[in-house]
Order: structure tokens, then C-alpha cells, then sequence
């Protein structure tokens, strides 16, 4: 079911979507499906996966077992992320899920690697993730050699992170204003 992502010459146009299981990825799939619809093209959801502690770790400590427990969990992450998006209904266009070894960045490009490839992200974590972190959508935009779509944030992962830092400064957590008056 989980492939590589090697695609032979002559084959249908696709839409590659990077899937981590956030929200923002969520979000992203749905805005590919609706590309892969307007494109006649096939959907490839892509989860990619590293060993514990990166590769340079697990070359200093290799453990088959756990790196086959590692990728089993990715592999469980994908079909669950399709779960939560598609609720067990047909998106309407052929799904071909993709799980691969590597970093996230390097790995979405070495699958979506045709010029009529379209790769489709969405944006996902708060502020303080994507300093800790090497952000995706921007590495993929500057070295794709194919069109990339970064899909904005959802509306409720914003109202959901207002409602954290409200929790975190022990503000009341009810209806907060800014989201009354965003809404209203």
C-alpha cells in the first residue's frame, strides 16, 4: 500500500501532499484532493520518517527492530491522517499513499520530482515549532522543480492557539473577546 515514491515515465499527472497528521496538513490534503479533481491527476499523500536520534544516530546505533516499529507507526500515522480527513469515504480521485525514510523536506521533493507534479503543504504548529525546526514549505518552494501550493493555516488552529496562550496565562478560558469580535 505504502510506496517509495519512484514514478515511471508516461504515468498520470499527480498531486503530492505532505501529511504529518497536524491540522494544517489535514487542510492541505483537502485543498489537494480539490487540485487533483481540477488537474484529472492522482493524490499522493506523503508522510516521511526518521530513525530515532536522525539517521547520523542510528548509523552510530542501528536496531532493525525499532526501525521497523519506526516506520510501522508512520505507516499508522498516514492511514489514520487519511481517516481523519476522509472519515472512510472515497475522495474521488485515485489515492496512492506514500511513506518514505527521510527528512521531511529533502523526502517530499524526491517524490514529487516531475515538472507537472504539483506539491501541496499546509502549515502547522504554532510560532515557537517552526524556530525549533527547519520549515518545510520554505525549503520545498526554494529547491521543487515543480509548482508549489502552501495551503494557510486553518481558521480553528488559530482559534485554538488564542485559546492555549489563554490557558497558559491562566486567562479565562470562555468565549475571548478577539475571537467574539473575529467572529461577529
Amino acid at each position: 500500500m505504502h510506496g517509495n515514491g519512484r514514478q515511471h515515465d508516461g504515468a498520470a499527472p499527480r498531486v503530492v501532499v505532505g501529511i504529518s497528521g497536524s491540522l494544517g496538513s489535514l487542510t492541505a490534503l483537502h485543498r489537494g484532493v480539490a487540485e487533483a479533481r481540477n488537474r484529472g491527476a492522482e493524490l499522493w499523500p506523503v508522510l516521511a520518517w526518521e530513525p530515532p536520534g536522525g539517521e547520523h544516530g542510528y548509523r552510530r546505533s542501528p536496531c532493525p527492530p525499532l526501525l521497523a516499529a519506526v516506520r510501522e507507526a508512520a505507516e499508522r500515522r498516514l492511514d489514520e491522517a487519511l481517516e481523519a480527513a476522509f472519515g472512510g469515504a472515497d475522495p474521488g480521485v485515485p489515492v496512492r499513499p506514500v511513506v518514505i525514510r527521510g527528512e521531511t523536506g529533502p523526502a517530499l521533493l524526491h517524490v514529487a520530482d516531475r515538472a507537472d507534479d504539483l506539491l501541496v503543504l499546509g502549515r502547522s504548529g504554532g510560532p515557537l515549532p517552526r524556530r525549533l525546526r527547519r520549515p518545510v514549505s520554505a525549503y520545498c518552494a526554494r529547491r521543487a522543480g515543480c509548482p508549489v501550493l502552501t495551503v494557510p493555516a486553518p481558521e480553528l488552529l488559530h482559534d485554538l492557539e488564542a485559546l492555549h496562550r489563554r490557558a497558559r496565562w491562566h486567562l479565562p478560558v470562555g468565549p475571548a473577546p478577539e475571537l467574539l469580535s473575529a467572529k461577529g
